[in-house]
């Protein structure tokens, strides 16, 4: 059970911890050929890239009982950052959230400021857009993840619309830019996302400062992350530090050139395809895993993408036939569920599919884009019962 998020302790343990050794220093070591331990507050990570990290959360990291905790635990929540120059260390006292732009009255808020606030906790998926690109065929550029570019969490903080309401938005306004202590090399340009006005102000789009209980780890975004769910991770800023109110859509390189998809059902075209019309990636759609194959009883995650899940259904004859998995608790429409299936003895391919609230699931047809964005072709295992 996780603790409900104490705000003294946050910055009791903020203030202390975050005198780090340089992050690079640190990888000295790795354990087995895949895994490391090396990044601070991370173990038996998958190492994908070590500069700017990306560290991949192994599946069995998302095992357990239907009773167990669906939250992936912080020591194991995979990274991705997309510059070297991240912070290493940041000062508490003097950090201060700047909110301007098409507002009323700019804001600069401190920690303990933002933490006075009312307190909202959510439950929900952080997914990379390129979760599972390694899987796609033909292959495509980037960071070849298997499904490990993920995690599900309980996040803790205020709510946008609340900081927004306090600055007072502008007549006029249309989208709300966020971007982080993170620093482009050169002439690259800033990280910065930007979400439409209905979207910044919805009741689930929050500012968080805890993670499962505690502070939001340093790799994961500490002191301050945006939280949006049912949407894929590019848009969840880490290290936020600046909101800004625009008037006018949003044409930088992240949002006009970077994290785009084909205007085509499921984000998927022909491969080797282009020129074709292409939208900013926004929500996610439903995806069921396994976690464990080695038992009469498999067993999995499954995410509904930006609605609940309804319900999981297995198939061990091509899909010809679907039965349904028996679902572990909900903790919320943006978070995992777990689901497990008892399978006949016998040899089987296994295929598991999840359907979310909207009525939306998976199909068998694979999804191919030149980004590798967006896969939710249903997944297969191989199990045998004795």
């Amino acid at each position: 059970m996780i603790e409900r998020f104490d705000r003294r302790t946050a910055l009791a343990i903020g203030a202390g911890a975050l005198a780090s050794t340089p992050l690079w220093a640190q990888l000295a070591k790795t354990v087995g050929p895949a895994l490391t331990d090396a990044f601070p507050g991370k173990r038996g990570m998958i190492l994908q890239r070590t500069r700017a990290p990306l560290l991949e959360t192994p599946i069995d990291a998302f095992d357990g009982a239907l009773t167990d905790s669906p939250f992936t635990p912080n020591d194991r929540f995979f990274v991705r950052w997309h510059y070297d120059d991240i912070p290493l260390s940041v000062d508490v006292a003097a950090f201060r959230l700047q909110v301007g732009g098409a507002v009323k009255r700019t804001l600069s808020l401190s920690l303990t400021e933002l933490q006075a606030l009312p307190q909202v906790e959510i439950a929900a998926v952080n997914q990379c857009s390129g979760n599972s690109r390694g899987l796609f065929g033909p292959r495509v550029p980037g960071a070849q993840w298997g499904n490990g570019g993920m995690g599900n969490a309980l996040w803790t903080g205020v709510r946008l619309r609340d900081l927004l309401d306090r600055a007072g938005v502008a007549p006029g306004a249309v989208q709300v830019r966020f971007s982080g202590l993170d620093n482009p090399p050169g002439a690259a340009p800033d990280f910065a996302k930007a979400l439409n006005l209905d979207r910044a102000m919805a009741e689930d789009t929050i500012v968080a400062y805890g993670m499962n209980g505690v502070q939001l780890p340093l790799l994961n975004g500490f002191p301050l992350r945006l939280i949006v769910p049912g949407w894929f991770s590019t848009y969840w800023v880490k290290a936020l530090d600046t909101i800004e109110v625009l008037r006018a859509p949003d044409t930088g390189y992240w949002m006009e050139k970077a994290y785009r998809i084909p205007a085509a059902p499921r984000a998927s075209v022909v491969p080797g395809a282009k020129d074709f019309p292409t939208v900013p990636i926004g929500r996610m759609i439903p995806r069921a895993f396994f976690t464990r194959t080695d038992a009469k009883a498999v067993r999995g995650v499954a995410l509904g993408g930006d609605a609940a899940v309804a319900k999981v259904d297995w198939s061990i004859d091509a899909g010809k036939s679907w039965h349904t998995a028996q679902l572990g608790p909900d903790h919320g429409a943006y978070g995992f569920r777990r689901w497990a299936a008892t399978l006949p003895s016998g040899s089987h391919t296994v295929a598991v599919r999840a359907t979310n609230a909207k009525g939306e699931t998976q199909t068998v047809d694979p999804i191919w884009n030149p980004g590798g964005y967006m896969r939710n072709s249903i997944e297969t295992a191989k199990v045998t019962v004795a």
